[in-house]
């Protein structure tokens, strides 16, 4: 969250963290990590409790957790957005957060990629990561007037899909594609779902934060996510031979930070 400090303050929004830690864990932390934003120590989960997002299931030292996630807020008080996660070890990143919140303020430069009849551009909502974190990467396209691509779930087409390839350090979500138009088509008299103009498809991916995993990244590991896109762009004469292009994110995992705060103010 401190990296992304400064943009949420350019949206006129402040940042403050809340944590079943006391004051001096927090100060600790703070101090190690450089955090100029507030943290608020709830120790008997007070607060935690009536937000409803206390974890029951951490006992022992974790016991008075919340599940992590985020809540924004507006100048009335008012809760507009959550983002919560089940699993304690996952979490949005704040780039993410900013992404959706406000989706013009991606913070990557758009890579181009060369596809036919479209134009296509990849972007992600982080360029570094740590186990854990929740990612969105996006393809956004382009069509030309007069040209489409059928949607998932039409019927005796070939629609546009993006498929990413698994691997052990990765959680994949579902794909998320936009709400399609209806396309009537005379010369058969039937209609399908369709998709033109420009549109973004976005699917979220969260680094493991297997342990295994974890210790494996030294100083820092590069990985790349690797899938495909397949479409069959159309008029209204003619659909152009069915094409596959090859999608590629490079994702920078560094190592979490383990150390403790001093043995005298740990929970016990």
């Amino acid at each position: 969250m401190q990296q992304a400090a400064e943009r949420f303050k350019n949206q006129g929004i402040g940042l403050a963290a809340i944590s079943y830690d006391t004051q001096v864990i927090l100060k600790d932390f703070a101090e190690r990590q450089h955090i100029t934003f507030p943290l608020l120590a709830d120790p008997q989960s007070e607060i935690i409790s009536k937000f409803q997002v206390l974890n029951a299931e951490a006992q022992g030292m974790t016991k008075g957790m919340p599940h992590p996630g985020f809540f924004y807020i507006d100048s009335k008080g008012k809760v507009k957005e959550k983002f919560f996660e089940a699993a304690y070890a996952e979490r949005y990143t704040a780039n993410n957060l900013m992404s959706r919140l406000f989706p013009e303020l991606g913070e990557q430069v758009p890579r181009t990629i060369d596809a036919p009849h479209v134009s296509l551009k990849l972007q992600q909502s982080d360029q570094t990561a740590f186990p854990g974190s929740r990612l969105t990467l996006m393809v956004d396209l382009d069509l030309p007037p007069g040209l489409h691509v059928y949607a998932p779930g039409a019927k005796g087409y070939i629609p546009i899909e993006t498929n990413l390839e698994s691997a052990p350090e990765l959680k994949l979500d579902a794909t998320i594609y936009p709400q399609p138009k209806t396309l009537f088509l005379p010369a058969i008299k039937e209609t399908a779902p369709v998709l033109g103009g420009k549109f973004r498809i976005s699917q979220d991916v969260t680094i493991s934060a297997d342990r295994t995993f974890s210790s494996s990244l030294g100083q820092g590991k590069a990985i790349s996510i690797k899938g495909q896109l397949r479409y069959q762009a159309c008029d209204e004469k003619i659909c152009y031979t069915p094409v596959s292009v090859p999608l590629n994110w490079d994702v920078q995992v560094m190592p979490l930070d383990r150390q403790r705060s001093p043995a005298a103010i740990q929970h016990q």
